[in-house]
């Protein structure tokens, strides 16, 4: 069993809902989040506040599931971020699970 987690923009949330339908994905869970993009390293006494830092409305998306279907998921996304080319690609990882009461 393997923890899939995927970041993307909020607007992408069907996008990754159907990379994960075709994964074979059908449970997963959904979190918003803020997501900040700076162009140079930060000083963050300056940026305290986050004065002047871009922020976007995003989502983590996480699965517990299958190897094969965390593997497919992977390879769908970065097929995905190949075609689309957005600034703002969609990111995934895979976590191995030791344990689980499941």
């Amino acid at each position: 069993m393997k923890l899939l987690v995927v970041t993307s923009l909020k607007e992408y949330q069907k996008n990754v809902a159907k990379i994960f339908e075709q994964a074979g994905i059908s449970v997963f869970s959904v979190s918003d989040t803020i997501g900040f993009k700076e162009n140079s390293a930060p000083n963050l006494i300056d940026e305290w506040f986050g004065a002047g830092t871009d922020h976007f409305d995003s989502i983590f998306l996480f699965s517990f599931t299958e190897d094969a279907n965390a593997d497919h998921a992977i390879e769908l996304i970065k097929e995905y971020n190949t075609v689309e080319d957005s600034q703002f690609p969609i990111r995934a990882f895979i976590l191995p699970v030791e344990k689980s009461t499941y």
